[in-house]
Parts: structure tokens; C-alpha cells; sequence
């Protein structure tokens, strides 16, 4: 059942109330308060969804709390008092305030702080008049100049009702200074629709799909009454970008996947709230227009990072294979005009331009690009894509696809196996063998493969800009690692010059992945599991070209670090999202090194490999 707002606020009085008071105010905070009583104000009660930072940049961050009124105050507006420190005991004070917020943003507070020092860790609190005090969050301004190091971490995709928020307990526990959320942040489904059953005593709220401002609202608030969600945004600021799910499933310029103009309203009207409800929750710097929100973040002269929204601004329609089906088969060249459609954009023309000049404009040695969809090309046989279809026409229509799972796995592995012996060189590879396996086309048309002039256009600009240029993804739920070569305009990839780029892409905080998909998941001996997905993973890297890494199947984020010489990404991944007993391990790290004809993927010995 699910709990109504009324009684989740009741609930955050509860749990928090008590606490709020033990510890006396500081005399910073209490000295912001103006002494008059303003009548706009009222009990801040507790603050009962934590606090947060992000956006930094090397001289201001943004704060984030939120008040939990109390049963009288829905109505009013409340003075918060903050505070910003260089010493988590909130003594060498360097910059304080107070901000009025209400019902008009939901009773959230977001502060830029301005005149701050760069590459320095600071620490801010919020209070009431009534005495009630937030947690000690903890921030950090970027660097300038020459910088040594930058260590990020990257999640994306965290769905409350799938299983506990480990990855983030893990990432607030980890070196990272700073995290980069690439989208997913929250989903907008109903109570067990994905997944198909909720996890124990976490089922969303509202119950339904939420369609507006209100129903937004509160299924941020739920999010952020999660102690793990809560403890990581105490710890790290962010940089967010939004995917669909913030919105709605495969979202684009003027609809969803899953939006029903008829039975649900106005597209453009949810979109709006959606928005709304994202830069009043999210630690966003927000702008006069909220939908554009890609943005630039220097650290110094050693990274140039791009944020990117692949999703709600300039998305056209994704293409779809049935549009293209014919009696006599696939209509090929109408396809491939349609990818061609340089008038179907991904990003929009003016933020087409913003990356290109953001990756023009800089002299850092690493060009970061953080997104939500994959950039790599996933090519795979068309005979794989028609059966992936169908299971998935059957899994979405709750069928059993058990049996057609067990075909594809086999199918798989036959095709690996015919693309091995091309790679080695065996001359009795048949003219149909090959065919088989070279006969290829898109597996997903919503990522960057379904937007090819996109996509070429900034990789063959960081091509002739001679840039060091690695790509960070979410989205998918699994793990993967590509190296990035440009393609003519006939689609051919020109893989003779060396790869321009890399792309890392990130594991689920919580979403499912292939597993759940291919079937593997629901084998019952865990023997036997892991080698049907380690063969899985094994025949899918073989028969995707440029793919060199795949996980399909474990939660987790990954840990990027740049330096001078290389950027690095260690996948890190924990073993259980069904308890917040966990244990974390880093299954796979890789690199790249500057510099044209070194922009390459390389695999790095784990301790337990050496």
C-alpha cells in the first residue's frame, strides 16, 4: 500500500524530531535571523530529507536542503539560516545567510555560494528559527591551473522499488571528489510495473505513474528519505544531468515511449513539471530557461568536462525498425536514409554546437563528455536483433520467453564462433557463415546509433582537433568499454588512423540489466550462472567490434580518474542490492593514454591478476 504524502511527512517528524533539537544552533547560524518577527515564517520542523551540494566550480558551489513544515505551515514561507565552513565544526566561517522558501518550490532551499577558494573542501549546515539543524554536508570547489589528479564517480539509473541504494553508501565511502549522476535519477513508473514486483517495503509513491508536479514531488521526496541516497549527497557534491525516467521512458522533444496524450494529459504540461520538480530537488545551478541545462565544468589544464542531455531538449522521434518493415523484408535504404536524416537531431542545434565549442574552446588534456546513452556502435547480426525483439514483444507482454532466451544463447554462441575464425584468419569460413555475421545493423536505435550525423559530427571534430576524448554513459544498466572510431558519410568506419576516443559506460545503481533480459538471471545453480553470463559477455564482445568490455549483469558504478598521463576507469560493483549487508569489488579497470595513435583501450591487472 502505498503511504500518502501527508503520512511521509508525519513520518520524517518522526523518525528526525527529536534529534533535530539535541544539538544546540550555532551561533553563525543563529546570528543570520533577522531580529524582527516576520510573519511569513513558520516551525522548521526538521529537515528530513538531508542536505546536498553540486554544480562546483573552482570559486562557488550550490547548498540544497529541504524544510519539512509542520501540519500549520503548508501555507506559509520559512527563513532558513546556512553557513559555510572551511572545519567541519562550523567555527571559521566564510560565508552565512538566510533564504525564504515555500509551497512555490516545495519547500526546498538551494543557495549559490559565491567567493569561495578553489580546490578547497568546505562544510555548510542549514537551521530554523525554531533551533532545528540540518547534517554537516561536505563539499569541494574545483581546481585551477595545474592540476595532478581528478578522481570522479559515475552512476547513473537508481529505481527505489528494484533493491537498496548500496552503490551510493559505497560511493560516499569511496575517494571520489566528486560524483557525476548521469541520469535516471528517480523512475516514473507505478508500483510494480519495473520491476514487475517491488521490493520489500519499497514500493513508490505515489502508487501510480506520475504524470504531474505534485506526483513528481513526492516521488523525489521518497528518494531522498533514503538514508544511503542521503549519506552520499552528504558527502560528494554532484554534477546530475536527467535521462528519461526523470520524465518519462524513451522520452524525446514531444513525447514518450510511454505517454498517452489521451488518457494522460498534455505532454508538454508533465514535461514542464518534470523540470520543475528536478531543479527544485536536484543541486542544479538552474538558468532562466530549465531545460537546457548542459553545462561546462574546468577542472584546471587537466580536465574540460561537457555535461550533455542526449534526452528532453532536442531529441527527435527515435526511428523504429517496424516502420521499415515491408512484405518483402527490411527496407534497407530507407533505413539508412533515415539515419542519414541530418534533419533528426539528437541534441539540438544550439547544444550541438555548445559541445563543439566547449571541446574547441579548452586546452585541457582530457576532453569529458558526460551523458546518458551509449556513443560506441553496438552493431550486431540482424538474425540476433529479430530474436531480441521478440523476446523482448514477450517479456513486455508478461509471456514466457524462456525457451526463445535458450535459442538466442545458443544462436550467440554459434555466431562468436564463425566471427573467431574470421579474426583468425580460417579460410574455410563460408560465404554464408560470413554473411551471418557481417550482416549487421543497429541493437539500439535511442542511443547514438539511431542519431549517426550527431554523432559523427563531434567525433570527427575531436578528430581534427586533435583531442583526447573520452565519453562517459549510463542508461543500459550494464557495464561496457568501446573505443571510438569516426564513419564516412556511407556509414563506413575508418578504423585505419587509430581511435579518437574512448567510451566508459556505467553499471545501475539498481536497475536490471541483461540478465533479467537474456535469461541467464533466473538460472537457479550460481556455477552455472556465471558461466552462461561470462559466455554471454565472451560472444558479445567478440561480435561487436569496436566493444572491448562488457558486464551484464552486476550493479554498481565506476571510479574515473585522470591524470597527465592516462585516464583510467575501475568498474566498481557490489554483490547485493537485496540487503544492505554488501560487499564491494572492482571486477575490471582500463585505460587510455593521450595522444593521436594512443587513444586505445587498454586492460589494467587488477592486485588479485598480478
Amino acid at each position: 500500500m502505498a503511504v500518502t504524502t501527508e503520512l511521509s511527512r508525519r513520518s520524517f517528524l518522526k523518525s528526525v524530531a527529536a534529534g533535530a533539537g539535541v544539538a544546540s544552533v550555532p551561533a553563525a547560524l543563529t546570528g543570520c535571523f533577522s531580529d524582527d518577527d516576520d510573519k511569513r515564517d513558520l516551525t522548521v520542523y526538521v529537515f528530513g530529507h538531508g542536505v546536498a551540494s553540486g554544480d562546483p566550480l573552482s570559486d562557488r558551489v550550490i547548498i540544497w536542503t529541504r524544510v519539512t513544515p509542520s501540519d500549520d505551515g503548508l501555507t506559509k514561507e520559512a527563513e532558513v539560516a546556512w553557513v559555510v565552513a572551511t572545519d567541519e565544526a562550523m567555527t571559521n566561517v566564510v560565508a552565512s545567510g538566510t533564504v525564504f522558501t515555500s509551497a512555490k518550490r516545495d519547500f526546498t532551499v538551494k543557495v549559490d555560494v559565491t567567493g569561495l577558494s578553489a580546490n578547497t573542501a568546505y562544510y555548510y549546515r542549514f537551521a530554523g528559527k525554531d533551533g532545528a539543524i540540518s547534517p554537516v554536508g561536505e563539499t569541494r570547489t574545483l581546481p585551477t591551473q595545474n592540476v595532478e589528479r581528478v578522481v570522479m564517480a559515475v552512476c547513473s539509473c537508481s529505481n527505489y522499488p528494484a533493491g537498496f541504494f548500496n552503490v551510493y553508501q559505497a560511493i560516499a565511502e569511496s575517494d571520489a571528489e566528486v560524483v557525476l549522476h548521469l541520469g535516471d535519477y528517480i523512475y516514473e513508473y507505478g508500483s510494480n510495473e519495473y520491476p514487475k514486483a517491488d521490493a520489500a517495503g519499497r514500493s513508490p509513491e505515489p502508487s501510480q505513474e506520475i504524470l504531474s508536479l505534485s506526483d513528481y514531488r513526492q516521488r523525489y521526496a521518497q528518494y531522498r528519505s533514503d538514508e544511503q541516497l542521503q549519506l552520499v549527497h552528504q558527502k560528494k557534491p554532484f554534477i546530475c544531468v536527467w535521462d528519461d525516467h526523470e520524465l518519462a521512458n524513451d522520452a524525446w522533444i514531444g513525447g514518450a515511449e510511454n505517454h498517452d496524450d489521451e488518457t494522460e494529459g498534455d505532454f508538454a504540461i508533465r514535461k514542464a513539471a518534470a523540470i520543475q520538480a528536478y531543479h527544485e530537488w536536484l543541486p542544479i545551478r538552474s538558468g532562466a530557461d530549465q531545460s537546457k541545462i548542459w553545462r561546462r565544468f574546468e577542472f584546471g589544464n587537466l580536465v574540460n568536462l561537457t555535461m550533455m542531455d542526449t534526452r528532453v531538449y532536442g531529441r527527435s522521434e527515435p526511428l523504429d525498425y517496424a516502420d521499415f518493415i515491408t512484405a518483402t523484408g527490411l527496407d534497407s535504404a530507407g533505413f539508412q536514409a533515415a539515419l542519414a536524416d541530418s534533419d533528426r537531431t539528437l541534441l539540438g542545434a544550439e547544444q550541438q554546437q555548445f559541445v563543439i565549442g566547449s571541446m574547441f574552446n579548452s586546452n585541457a588534456k582530457w576532453q569529458v563528455l558526460g551523458q546518458q546513452i551509449l556513443m560506441a556502435r553496438i552493431f550486431i547480426p540482424v538474425e540476433l536483433l529479430v530474436d531480441l525483439g521478440e523476446i523482448q514483444a514477450t517479456l513486455s507482454a508478461g509471456g514466457d520467453a524462456s525457451a526463445a532466451q535458450v535459442a538466442v544463447g545458443q544462436k550467440l554462441g554459434e555466431l562468436a564462433i564463425i566471427k573467431g575464425r574470421i579474426l583468425a584468419g580460417d579460410d574455410s569460413v563460408t560465404v554464408a557463415e560470413r554473411a551471418r555475421v557481417e550482416t549487421v545493423a543497429p541493437y539500439n536505435l535511442d542511443a547514438w546509433d539511431g542519431y549517426f550525423p550527431a554523432r559523427e559530427e563531434i567525433i570527427r571534430r575531436a578528430k581534427y582537433f586533435n583531442k583526447n576524448l573520452v565519453v562517459l554513459a549510463g542508461d543500459t544498466h550494464n557495464a561496457w568499454a568501446s573505443d571510438l572510431y569516426p564513419a564516412n558519410d556511407s556509414g563506413q568506419v575508418e578504423r585505419n588512423n587509430g581511435s579518437v576516443g574512448v567510451e566508459f559506460a556505467t553499471a545501475s545503481v539498481t536497475s536490471p540489466g541483461f540478465e533479467n533480459y537474456v535469461g541467464f538471471n533466473s538460472i537457479p545453480d550460481a556455477t552455472v550462472r556465471a558461466a552462461q553470463k561470462a559466455a554471454f559477455e565472451q560472444a558479445v564482445t567478440t561480435l561487436v567490434d569496436d566493444l572491448k568490455y562488457l558486464n551484464a549483469a552486476d550493479r554498481g558504478y565506476m571510479r574515473v580518474q585522470f591524470d597527465d598521463a592516462q585516464a583510467s576507469c575501475e568498474w566498481v560493483f557490489i554483490d547485493t542490492i537485496a540487503s544492505k549487508t554488501y560487499q564491494t569489488q572492482v571486477k575490471k579497470k582500463m585505460r587510455v593514454l593521450p595522444g593521436m595513435t594512443k587513444r586505445t583501450l587498454e586492460n589494467v591487472a587488477l592486485p588479485s591478476q598480478v
